[in-house]
């Protein structure tokens, strides 16, 4: 998750109980075992984080554009090369699944050399399941 105070400042103790959760899932009850919690310096630079917001934006009814191009501006801000980003699916309830992109600076996919960060996500909404794509350029050389 990019933004850990919605995980420390939510309710006291919560790290302790997906803490144990995690314990159950992984069949390691007799074992301890450590959760560390990392700031990531610059969430909208993520793939997964920025998903994660389209996909919220889209549950909350907001027009796929406009969800598009606010995480594009968040990207701009946080200092990458270039952004794409696709939905798929059944946009807007319309009866006929399409694909809309944004594209947004440099996305060379072409290349090896280039450092590419992308991310596949799906999210439910009221209409049927649409798929999140972004691919974002990261120049870091």
């Amino acid at each position: 998750m990019g933004f850990p105070k919605l995980l420390i400042e939510g309710k006291p103790g919560r790290i302790e109980e997906l803490q144990m959760n995690l314990q159950k899932k992984l069949n390691c009850v007799n074992r301890k075992l450590n959760i560390a919690i990392t700031r990531i310096a610059n969430p909208y630079g993520h793939p997964n984080i920025l998903a994660e917001f389209i996909a919220g934006q889209l549950r909350n009814r907001v027009s796929f554009r406009k969800a598009m191009k606010k995480a594009i501006e968040l990207t701009q801000q946080a200092g990458t090369k270039g952004i794409q980003v696709q939905i798929a699916g059944r946009i807007d309830g319309k009866e006929i699944a399409r694909v809309e992109w944004i594209r947004e600076g440099r996305v060379p996919l072409q290349t090896i050399r280039a450092k590419i960060d992308y991310c596949s996500y799906t999210v439910r909404t009221i209409y049927g399941v649409l798929g999140i794509k972004v691919w974002i350029f990261v120049n870091k050389e």
